[in-house]
């Protein structure tokens, strides 16, 4: 197996749902549900603008579930590529799990399966990556994993998670409002 390892040294790991787009209780099931929190595109542009690879990690049940069918999980990808690409930023890959909780899979969130699947794929150093997203599961991920940080957005289910994290004293190393104000973050540190 061929590692792609050419310029992949500033790595930031993003969450899809509640930190790209917005989320929805019962799924975001195909391309016509799916609508950006406003700035994302721009925190994306940002971030490849400044030379980080932006790699989305996305536990999406809902194929497992027979709510969704995996072409049509793809196809909503591919235009979120594509209009993230049409503003100026790029994501260079994208992982997702489709199995349910109860199936105990090791790539489902909080286990870090996804992480290490992006790690072996383009040779990355976990430890000097971001990872980004609102929900407790996602900041979990991020330790379990090893990234060097951990960054929670208060979009998406953000606030419910600082508090689940605070009980399980898990403590992420940055709270952001949303996804730019991460990016932001991030890029000022890697200044």
């Amino acid at each position: 197996m061929r590692l792609e390892t050419q310029n992949l040294k500033k790595i930031v790991f993003l969450d899809r749902d509640g930190v790209i787009n917005r989320d929805s209780p019962n799924y975001i099931k195909n391309w016509g549900e799916f609508e950006f929190i406003p700035g994302s595109p721009k925190a994306i542009k940002c971030l490849t603008e400044e030379g980080f690879t932006v790699i989305v990690i996305t536990n999406q049940s809902m194929i497992n579930r027979g709510i969704a069918s995996r072409e049509t999980l793809e196809h909503t990808h591919g235009m979120m590529q594509s209009s993230i690409t049409a503003q100026g930023g790029k994501i260079r890959d994208i992982f997702f799990c489709p199995h349910r909780p109860e199936e105990g899979c090791h790539c489902r969130k909080p286990e870090p399966g996804m992480l290490y699947q992006a790690r072996d794929r383009y040779g990355i150093d976990l430890g000097a990556a971001y990872m980004v997203g609102d929900s407790a599961k996602d900041i979990q991920c991020a330790k379990n994993a090893g990234c060097g940080c951990a960054v929670l957005v208060r979009t998406g289910n953000g606030l419910m998670a600082e508090k689940v994290l605070a009980e399980k004293d898990i403590f992420p190393d940055h709270i952001a409002e949303n996804l730019h104000e991460a990016a932001e973050w991030i890029i000022r540190r890697k200044a």
